[in-house]
């Protein structure tokens, strides 16, 4: 739902020798995205962090940092993102799809593996009052795929978890830990290459078409 903003990414790694055109820089995220969900297509014993670190690998390499320089460059970028939050780009269609959804009926929150900054980025990036409610795994000291995570997402619906529906973008994190916890689920798979056992849609924004009126 929120991507890494550019300028802020290849302003920090400026000084390592990494391309500057933001064009290029969509590329090379594009392709660190596909080897992160690849990594965590199937619930193999490939921990998040480390698929994490495979993106940002992935990343550096795409944007021309050279090799020598990847650590470093990783520390810098990892303390850019620490002290003002980089994923702030959000794709148009995602708040027209999440005002339609909301228009509809339908009741939205989030649940996320984050950094407890989560609430405020929302509100940075102009989604807060979209959603009912946020609940950040740093916060409550627990993580997807742990079902208990998405059982407080449940709790604060009030609802049947078969009567709610997870998307995430992650089929281990989020697809299988929503259906531990007894929730539906949608993978976010703008790559359609996953031969995966799931319903899927590319983007947020193709949502509304996907879900149809609410119930």
């Amino acid at each position: 739902m929120v991507f890494v903003d550019p300028a802020s990414a290849l302003a920090a790694l400026a000084p390592f020798g990494a391309i500057s055109d933001v064009d290029g820089f969509h590329v090379a995220e594009r392709q660190a995205r596909l080897n992160l969900s690849r990594a965590m297509a199937t619930q193999c014993p490939v921990s998040e962090r480390k698929a994490w670190r495979g993106y940002f690998s992935t990343l550096l390499r795409g944007l021309g940092v050279p090799e020598a320089e990847r650590e470093a460059a990783g520390r810098t970028l990892f303390e850019a993102h620490e002290r003002e939050h980089m994923w702030t780009r959000v794709e148009d269609s995602t708040v027209e799809a999440l005002d339609t959804l909301r228009a509809r009926g339908y009741r939205l929150g989030v649940v996320s593996n984050a950094d407890g900054r989560m609430p405020d980025l929302l509100d940075q990036v102009g989604l807060a009052d979209r959603f009912e409610f946020v609940i950040d795994s740093h916060v409550v000291g627990v993580a997807k795929p742990d079902p208990r995570i998405f059982a407080m997402a449940v709790e604060r619906l009030g609802l049947p978890a078969a009567a709610c529906m997870y998307v995430g973008d992650l089929y281990a994190v989020d697809v299988v830990g929503a259906r531990r916890a007894g929730l539906p689920a949608v993978l976010l798979d703008p790559f359609d290459e996953f031969e995966l056992p799931v319903s899927r849609v590319a983007r947020v924004g193709d949502l509304p078409d996907w879900l149809g009126p609410s119930a």
